[in-house]
């Protein structure tokens, strides 16, 4: 896996800061409206992310936000670079039974994850259904979100990059040029979860207890292959995508090439973090064939001039947003 140079954006040989846990917990943070929120706690000690919320869809929002994509996926095609959307589920609506008893999804939130697909679908913007994946691992002990955690498990992650391999590999022209990442050895860690840190007193947070954390060891012999060219792929997303879960490493084992990635904590958002990427004049000079933008299902509906969602550095009004996506992928 390659990554370029910026915030959250280690050099291979400086993985071990990145795979550090505290990264993962201290990704969580977004705003003191979202502090505020708190969490759901479910039932059987699931927590779930108190700002998501399971009875309001704002479809106006989710539209222009779909057309502002739209507008990137043309920019960046102008500089033949394709573009594949990735939303990840919401943890409310994938586990709906294990929610609150008194707590129950709307029609509209139920079913927002399929009308954004066709959302995408009618702009033209190439995206999959996330929600096999996810499913696939759904067996023994394993399970698709951390039970005490705003994210995905390692399990989910590799599932979700087999499936974006999939798509790229039957829709862009994308070889196999060797250098993709070699993968560790699975190891478990006993943590508490990210909500129930950040969120929860002590002693809540003790009743609720740790998880295991099964993720992928960091090969020793990885650096020499991480070296090997520019990056065909770059993944751009936030935490659920940083190398401690394994989304871009096994995206690069399944394509068989370099993989770059560019990473935020949540409160930065994805459209900073976007706008971030391809102004990096390292983008300019080595851009890849296949931008993976990732989304989490609920952030689409969110503007991006919210103050109280995303860090104040973050928001800015749609226009200039996309003026710089213009200005950079222009040049």
């Amino acid at each position: 896996m390659k990554n370029r140079a910026s915030p959250n954006r280690a050099t291979p040989r400086g993985w071990t800061a990145v795979l550090a846990f505290a990264a993962l917990a201290a990704s969580i943070h977004c705003g003191a409206a979202r502090a505020a929120a708190s969490v759901i706690e479910g039932q059987d000690g699931w927590l779930f992310p108190g700002w998501e919320s399971t009875d309001k869809v704002d479809r106006p929002q989710i539209e222009a936000n779909v057309k502002l994509i739209r507008e990137a996926k043309d920019a960046l095609a102008a500089k033949h670079v394709e573009l594949v959307v990735m939303v990840v589920p919401a943890k409310s609506v994938f586990y709906p039974q294990r929610l609150p008893v008194d707590v129950r999804l709307s029609p509209q939130v139920q079913s927002r994850y399929g009308d954004l697909l066709g959302m995408f679908a009618a702009a033209g913007i190439v995206t999959f259904d996330d929600r096999p994946a996810l499913q696939s691992v759904e067996h023994d002990r394993q399970s698709a979100f951390y039970r005490a955690d705003y994210h995905w498990t390692a399990w989910a992650a590799e599932a979700s990059a087999d499936a974006t391999a999939a798509l790229i590999r039957g829709k862009f022209a994308v070889p196999a040029t060797g250098g993709g990442s070699v993968l560790g050895d699975w190891t478990n860690e006993r943590r508490y979860g990210d909500l129930a840190t950040n969120f929860m007193s002590p002693e809540d947070r003790k009743r609720i207890g740790r998880d295991i954390y099964t993720v992928r060891k960091q090969p020793e012999a990885a650096d020499g292959l991480l070296d090997s060219g520019p990056a065909q792929v770059e993944v751009i997303g936030n935490s659920f995508v940083q190398p401690y879960l394994g989304y871009p490493q096994k995206l690069s084992n399944a394509l068989g090439v370099p993989v770059g990635l560019a990473w935020n904590p949540g409160n930065i958002g994805p459209w900073k973090t976007f706008l971030d990427t391809v102004a990096n004049p390292s983008f300019a000079q080595h851009a890849p064939k296949v931008v993976v933008w990732q989304f989490n299902e609920d952030q689409l509906q969110t503007r991006l001039d919210a103050p109280d969602s995303w860090d104040p550095k973050s928001v800015m009004p749609a226009a200039t947003w996309l003026a710089g996506v213009s200005a950079a992928l222009g040049k």
